[in-house]
């Protein structure tokens, strides 16, 4: 019985990699994005370069905490089953109706704020526990 529970143990793994990969593609599309933007830019965050490689190891722990926070969690099951619902109804009508390539440009700001959000989180802990290591001037 233990080892027919060990078979699944390589589909975890695999899943596990794919969507670390993906979390690290859109950690680093939201740090090329940003650092793309000019320095007056008020959208301009600083990030750590370092925090693009946490992103792999870190997202667990921040998608485990949400959870362990969140306390309706069946409110939440349910609105995202009716959301998918209204977005196959909207996405059909838009494929029909609408001929921009919005998709693109809302693609392109979902990546952006995942990335962001875990660049900033693990920019903070960066900052927050490697402080002697990242050659930044101790504030008062």
């Amino acid at each position: 019985m233990l080892l027919y529970h060990l078979y699944y143990v390589e589909y975890l793994c695999n899943g596990m990699f794919i969507i670390s990969l993906l979390v690290v593609v859109c950690a680093v599309y939201a740090y090329s994005v940003n650092s793309r933007r000019p320095d007056d830019d008020p959208q301009k965050k600083d990030f750590h370069p370092a925090a693009i490689f946490m992103v792999a190891f870190t997202w667990p722990f921040f998608l485990f905490l949400f959870f362990l926070l969140s306390i309706l969690r069946i409110i939440l099951f349910v609105l995202r089953a009716i959301l998918y619902g209204i977005f196959l109804i909207l996405f059909t009508l838009a494929l029909v109706g609408i001929r921009k390539p919005f998709l693109f440009i809302l693609l392109d700001k979902i990546m952006t704020s995942i990335g962001d959000a875990l660049l900033e989180a693990n920019t903070l802990l960066i900052r927050f526990f490697f402080r002697p290591w990242t050659n930044e001037p101790e504030t008062i």
